[in-house]
């Protein structure tokens, strides 16, 4: 029945819009259902939408069944398909990594940004909580005289990770280390010209606004904190970069919209100057940068 409703582009984006209603706007599941399409007939947008009556061979509308059934259940496109691109670069995802979002290409971009304000010309980065290794692996290819270094506790987040960088012909040192076990991370003795981190920072009250998709299938351990400590991570990360941030170095964060001035306040404890809270294109403060200091 399925099959014999469904025949052309038209049919597929009507049944598509019709079946996800429920968990997605009009709008997101049209977008959702474009994306599907391109990635399984070589279709681009603007094909799909000027041919709307192109009929599709039984073997893509059996993958296309296949997807909406999981659509269905919430499960996030970018894990259907097993990729996503971030910062122009094509990344494998899978449910061991979060999937990477604009913003955080944002925070690659400040980052760019501030390395070439300073004039380095080279130097090293570390990445704490790297998931996929988008952020390692965009920096490590727009600067790559830098030597870029990744830590996350996940053992196949690091595969994942590891898979991105022969993909995308960049060598990034993946690492396996706890950031907050201070024996885990020992190893690294050397210093870095910039720290950056998006770790987990989402509380149970967060947790209650965010979509199925996000909440039932995406990593709990990078994601979520204790409600009682929500900003654990940052704590840990600030202590351990006032150390091993060389002077004059950045740290920069990704952090919950919500707790911007808590986070700062955070930083002001340490010696850092040059404290930036940044929105991101939606208006929400997303980002902070600050400066350790050259004395």
């Amino acid at each position: 029945m399925f099959l014999c409703c469904m025949k052309t582009v038209k049919d597929v984006f009507s049944r598509y819009l019709k079946e996800l209603k429920p968990l997605y706007d009009e709008q997101e599941a049209n977008s959702i259902t474009t994306l599907l399409l391109s990635e399984l007939t070589g279709l681009n947008k603007a094909k799909l939408k000027a041919f709307p009556e192109t009929v599709l061979p039984n073997e893509q509308l059996d993958q296309i069944k296949e997807a909406l059934e999981k659509l269905k259940t919430g499960m996030p496109l970018q894990y259907i398909i097993g990729t996503t691109e971030f910062y122009g670069l094509t990344f494998r995802v899978n449910p061991s990594v979060l999937i990477p979002r604009p913003e955080t290409e944002e925070l690659v971009e400040w980052i760019i940004d501030t390395v070439k304000e300073s004039g380095l010309a080279h130097g090293s980065i570390l990445d704490i909580g790297t998931g996929s290794g988008c952020i390692a692996i965009a920096l490590k290819k727009q600067l790559p005289t830098f030597k870029v270094t990744a830590i996350d506790i996940s053992d196949t987040a690091l595969e994942t990770a590891k898979e991105n960088a022969a993909l995308n012909n960049v060598h990034v040192d993946f690492i396996k280390a706890d950031i907050l076990n201070a024996e885990s991370i020992k190893f690294l003795d050397t210093c870095f010209d910039i720290i950056v981190s998006n770790p987990p920072y989402v509380t149970l009250e967060d947790k209650e606004q965010m979509h199925v998709n996000v909440t039932e299938f995406e990593p709990h351990t990078a994601l979520f904190v204790p409600e009682h400590d929500p900003l654990i991570f940052y704590r840990k990360i600030t202590d351990f970069a006032s150390k091993l941030l060389n002077p004059g170095g950045w740290l920069f964060f990704e952090i919950n919209e919500s707790l911007g001035e808590e986070t700062l306040n955070i930083i002001d404890n340490k010696q850092f100057n040059n404290k930036e809270l940044r929105k991101d294109f939606r208006e929400r403060e997303r980002m902070i940068r600050a400066q350790l200091s050259k004395q």
